[in-house]
């Protein structure tokens, strides 16, 4: 490359808990550039985790997190005119946002009254292990696990 590459920018940390993860998380929560809203509406589902669990919505997020992010995904390959899916490992900045993405996605999927009850619901799920964000995570491991024996295809 004749260029260098670009400096990363960092993230600023959200102002209740301190953490750039928690305004990476708003960031992928907002809708038309409207930060404070996006923030007004995570704060308020960690408020209803603190309500109902007794470790507390941060931790609680913290631990969903950990468990939805995935280690390996499949990329698709095309070799000699047919197509297979490698399994590879992933960037651990991509796992985390990928974490991120799919409590999300699956949180608006959820059946609720209110987004900050649905996000909550999710979050707490995700942290038992249970939800559909787990599930999915468990689905991506098991198409990678079913194609191991394509690996040695990785670039």
């Amino acid at each position: 490359m004749r260029k260098r590459k670009p400096k990363l920018k960092g993230i600023e940390p959200d102002p209740r808990y301190n953490d750039p993860n928690v305004t990476m998380f708003v960031n992928n929560l907002m809708y038309s550039g409207k930060k404070s809203l996006a923030y007004g509406l995570f704060y308020e589902a960690m408020d209803i985790i603190d309500e109902r669990t007794e470790e507390g919505g941060y931790e609680t997020w913290k631990k969903a997190l950990d468990s939805v992010m995935p280690q390996v995904e499949v990329r698709s390959r095309r070799i000699g005119g047919a197509t297979f899916q490698i399994p590879t490992e992933i960037h651990p900045k991509r796992k985390i946002v990928t974490g991120m993405k799919w409590i999300i996605r699956f949180a608006r999927q959820r059946n609720g009254r209110s987004y900050p009850e649905k996000l909550a619901a999710e979050i707490m799920a995700a942290a038992k292990g249970e939800g559909a964000a787990v599930r999915r995570k468990e689905e991506v491991h098991r198409m990678a696990e079913s194609n191991r024996a394509f690996a040695h295809f990785r670039v």
